[in-house]
This record gives structure tokens, C-alpha cells and sequence, in this order.
């Protein structure tokens, strides 16, 4: 029998993946989301509870109700110039909402968490191959709320009578859709290069805008380390499996190790689609670092976690297919 795993912001891109796959594997993912950002259709693979992560009380009905084993934390806002404009914001939704997740989960015995985090928690560290022990610097209200909800969780975890195991992801860029088309990414309003790009290839916007050409980069032009959706889902549920076995805590970097310019992905976007990207060089946007590429060694070796799908390539033609499939209206 699996277990009852409550998602939060299942809703949204990377939860609902995270919802299918939890299925796929015989859990029961029950989907958390106030519906700001996430979309109902793409709840599909187990029951809806509809609340926000900053109602206390709706929390522990919800937990009550399904007694999860597990709670897989999505949901926050994550748009970096967004956060740079309103930093109360974050801090109000990122971190309030996840204290009051994690005195609900306290409160009902629930005993693990899998924390999506960020790599924009490490800051600007230009030409560093970032790991697990790099310092934490952020440089944006974004950063700065995921990195204070990593300090949260751990002083939770160390306060007398709570029992709290957790891993935390810190994530690199994440791209691509599921294979079947079932899912894919859609925000709004979208701020991700390979969908803004794609959306410019079909028309549905007059052209991509990068952000940007004079930053200390080969191009000039930011550099990023993309992981695929699946397979950094993959990686969440051996991190669950991790935990229910009784592992201790843990910060996991995921990422290939390979980083891809705008100018880059743009290209590739050309080369899988083949049409070109109609795009023009607008200026830097505020609060983002020149390069991020993740060293992703301690997930390899402790979770055996390796990336099967994250080619540039693939990335771009998974979130292709998707953005081709019959009755796409975004």
C-alpha cells in the first residue's frame, strides 16, 4: 500500500507533475492549492483541497481528513523581479504560509517533509560550481524567503517533542512537460525562457525579450543549469522514500552540472521547433545573477539520483509537444 502524500501549490507545474508521479507509484497525492497561480485541470490524479497555505485552521482540517504520511511542500510564489518590486510579498506568502504548514504538520504528527527550495538561495557566486556547502547569499526577497523556510523547518526539527525529518531540493532550472502531454508548464504571468520562447515561435506573443547582453558570461547573455521536470520529480520521490525509511535530514542540489546561455536555448529552441525565435535585447531584469550551475554529486550518491532526460534537446521538445497538443488555449 502507498502512502498519503499532501502536495502543496499540486496545482501548479512542478507539483502536478509531482502529483502524477506520486500515483504512478501508488501514493495518494492530495493536491493543497488556493488556485491563484495552479490550474484545476490539472489536479487529475487524486482529490483536490482547495486553501491557502496561510489558514491555519483549513490546514489542519485538511490533514486531519487525509492523515498524510508525508507532505510535499510546492507552493510559493517564485517570479525573481516580482520579489525584487514587492519583497513583502514573499516573505508574507513564502514564509508565514510555510510556518503555518509546518505548526499544522506539527500539530497533526505528520513527520515528513519534502521542501522545494531553490537555488537562488546560494546568491551570486559567478564560476563556482555550487554545492550543498556553498554559502547561502541571496540576493532577492525570492532567495531570502526559501532560505529563512530552510531555517524554520530545521528549528522546528530541533525543538523538544517534534519529530520532523526533511530533505530539501534546491532547485536549478527547471524546463520540459510530461511526455504524455497530460501536463506542462504555464504561468501566469510566464516568466520561464524556453515557454516565453516557444509561445513567441507559435505567435502568441510578438517576440522574446533577453534580458540582458552584458553580463560576465561567454555571450554575454545569463547562464543556467536546466534540469528536466521528470526527472527532478524523480528525484522527489526518492527522497520520500529516503525519509519514510527513517533517513536523517538533508539538502540535495539538483542539477546537471551544465550550463546553457539565453543565447543558447534560444538557438536550441530554433534547431527543435525549426523556426526562429523572433527576439530582441531588452535590459537586465532586477535581482538576477549572472550564472548558476549546480554541482549534484550528494543527490547521486545518497539518493542514486541521476538526470535521464535533461538534454537541452529534450527539454525544449517535451514543452514543444506540449505547447502543439489539441486544445492548447493558454
Amino acid at each position: 500500500m502507498g502512502e498519503t502524500v499532501l502536495v502543496t501549490g499540486g496545482a501548479g507545474y512542478i507539483g502536478s507533475h509531482a502529483c502524477k508521479a506520486l500515483a504512478a507509484a501508488g501514493h495518494v497525492p492530495v493536491t493543497y492549492d488556493n488556485f491563484s497561480t495552479g490550474w484545476r485541470e490539472a489536479v487529475q490524479f487524486g482529490p483536490a483541497e482547495e486553501g491557502d497555505l496561510r489558514d491555519r485552521d483549513r490546514l489542519g482540517a485538511v490533514m486531519a481528513r487525509h492523515r498524510p504520511a508525508a507532505v510535499m511542500h510546492f507552493a510559493a510564489l517564485s517570479n525573481v523581479g516580482e520579489a525584487s518590486r514587492d519583497p513583502g510579498l514573499y516573505w508574507e506568502n513564502n514564509v508565514v504560509g510555510s510556518l503555518r504548514l509546518v505548526e499544522a504538520m506539527a500539530e497533526a504528527g505528520v513527520e515528513n517533509l519534502v521542501f522545494s527550495s531553490t537555488c537562488a538561495t546560494y546568491g551570486e557566486q559567478d564560476g563556482v560550481m555550487l554545492d550543498e556547502s556553498c554559502a547561502q547569499t541571496p540576493t532577492n526577497a525570492y532567495g531570502a524567503s526559501k532560505r529563512a523556510v530552510e531555517d524554520l523547518v530545521r528549528n522546528f526539527a530541533a525543538a523538544p517533542g517534534v519529530s520532523l525529518r526533511h530533505v530539501f531540493f534546491r532547485y536549478f532550472n527547471v524546463a520540459g512537460a510530461d511526455p504524455e502531454t497530460q501536463l506542462g508548464e504555464f504561468h501566469r504571468p510566464e516568466t520561464h525562457l524556453i515557454p516565453l520562447a516557444l509561445d513567441a515561435v507559435r505567435g502568441r506573443r510578438p517576440e522574446l525579450t533577453v534580458n540582458g547582453e552584458d553580463y560576465p558570461t561567454p555571450d554575454g547573455t545569463c547562464v543556467r543549469d536546466y534540469v528536466h521536470v521528470t526527472d527532478l520529480i524523480s528525484a522527489h520521490l526518492l527522497g520520500l522514500g529516503y525519509l519514510l525509511a527513517g533517513g536523517a535530514p538533508e539538502v540535495f542540489n539538483l542539477g546537471t552540472g551544465r550550463g546553457f546561455s539565453v543565447r543558447e536555448v534560444v538557438e536550441a529552441v530554433a534547431r527543435v521547433t525549426g523556426e526562429p525565435v523572433p527576439h530582441s535585447v531588452g535590459p537586465r531584469r532586477a535581482g538576477d545573477c549572472a550564472s548558476l550551475v549546480s554541482g549534484s554529486v550528494k543527490a547521486a550518491e545518497l539518493l542514486g539520483w541521476a538526470p535521464a532526460h535533461s538534454t537541452l534537446e529534450e527539454m525544449i521538445a517535451t514543452a514543444w509537444a506540449w505547447h502543439q497538443r489539441p486544445g492548447y488555449s493558454r
